[in-house]
């Protein structure tokens, strides 16, 4: 799995070698991912050619060589699965749920997508949602996702989720589950 900023870099190198024939130099690169010092490209550089992403060659200028992409850069994009929810009909007395408002739900913590990490469940802060995101059934929360494993799911480190809880999942259902003390996603 890369971070958000490697997978950044090697587009951003995919994308001028497939343009120019060369990569990009770099200075070209720090500021394509508005880096402040060059330092920090140098150790993206190294963590692709760490994870076999790609090559430097010795004594050449520019001189990177991509090995392989990751999935989510090969497929043609992602689409996400729709599943449709089972919110039941409102009682006719009862206020629907607004499309049009927003609900403030509480942001309880982060959720790790990749490296297990302790599960928190005090309130941080609380985030607008609008009211046409929820089921009329269950209870709604939501957290911060921690890791990079959940990319190809459009899921990126530092993305909020909205969570409905229930006790059960269908095959293929992304969820938020808690494995030996610790919640996994």
């Amino acid at each position: 799995m890369l971070t958000r900023k490697q997978l950044e870099l090697l587009d951003f190198i995919k994308t001028r070698m497939d343009k120019d024939g060369v990569p990009p130099s770099f200075d070209e690169m720090k500021d394509a991912l508005d880096l402040r010092s060059k330092s920090g490209i140098h150790r993206l550089i190294t963590a692709l050619e760490e994870r076999g992403f790609i090559r430097r060659l010795a004594h050449r200028a520019r001189a990177l060589e991509i090995i392989k992409l990751p999935d989510a850069m090969e497929k043609p994009g992602f689409t996400p699965r729709v599943i449709e929810g089972d919110r039941p009909s409102p009682p006719r007395d009862a206020m629907p749920i607004s499309t049009t408002h927003a609900i403030e739900l509480p942001v309880m913590g982060r959720i790790a997508a990749g490296v297990p990490i302790e599960a928190i469940s005090e309130i941080s802060h609380h985030v607008a949602v609008p009211g046409s995101m929820l089921s009329g059934k269950g209870q709604h929360y939501a957290l911060e996702v921690k890791g990079d494993s959940m990319i190809e799911a459009g899921i990126n480190d530092g993305d909020i989720v909205v969570i409905r809880e229930q006790s059960t999942a269908d095959n293929g259902d992304i969820v938020v589950a808690l494995v030996e003390d610790h919640e996994r996603r």
